[in-house]
């Protein structure tokens, strides 16, 4: 069992309205000088990650670049 978390920024084409962030699981921020939204979240494994880039592609959106960020190990309390 995987019981690590990732975080991955998802870049894509354009503005997204703030309050898409709940409906892609994670932080939305613009970046003014390239003009692309920056979507940043955890995801516990692959599919979680496949279900958020099927939104974009069923969305119509640009995907930009796909980047993880960290790798979360499980803390193990004895």
């Amino acid at each position: 069992m995987n019981d690590k978390t990732y975080s991955y920024e998802i870049c894509i084409e354009g503005q997204l309205a703030e309050n898409w962030s709940d409906w892609f699981a994670g932080s939305i921020r613009h970046d003014a000088a390239t003009g692309m939204t920056v979507l940043t979240g955890y995801f516990v494994d692959q599919a979680a990650l496949f279900g958020i880039l099927t939104k974009i592609h069923y969305l119509n959106l640009t995907l930009l670049a796909v980047k993880c960020l960290s790798i979360q190990q499980p803390s193990h309390n004895s």
